[in-house]
């Protein structure tokens, strides 16, 4: 089933996301090798594709799981959570639609 997973970033954590960025991007990047990953992407905190020193609001990522407790525990293991990046990580079934 899939799964969105929603980080949100603390306050002031730009630089920490920078620096844990290849890690993060690593365990994104086996999903995508698996076949998991539907979508991942930061979260603006302005409108616009690049915030600069604004920084980002958080990480939204939809990826495939056998289960929510398998999902969740993917979650918490990201190196953004364990930098202080995100404040926590909610992570819910998603039913993907369209297209």
């Amino acid at each position: 089933m899939w799964y969105l997973i929603l980080g949100r970033d603390a306050p002031g954590s730009l630089e920490h996301r920078l620096r844990e960025r290849p890690a993060h991007l690593a365990r994104l990047k086996a999903l995508v090798d698996q076949g998991r990953l539907l979508v991942a992407g930061p979260l603006p905190t302005i409108d616009a594709e690049d915030p600069g020193p604004a920084g980002f609001a958080g990480s939204a990522i939809i990826a495939e799981f056998d289960s929510l407790e398998t999902a969740r525990a993917w979650a918490d293991a990201d190196p953004y959570l364990a930098a202080g990046v995100y404040t926590g990580v909610e992570v819910m079934p998603f039913r993907r639609v369209l297209p």
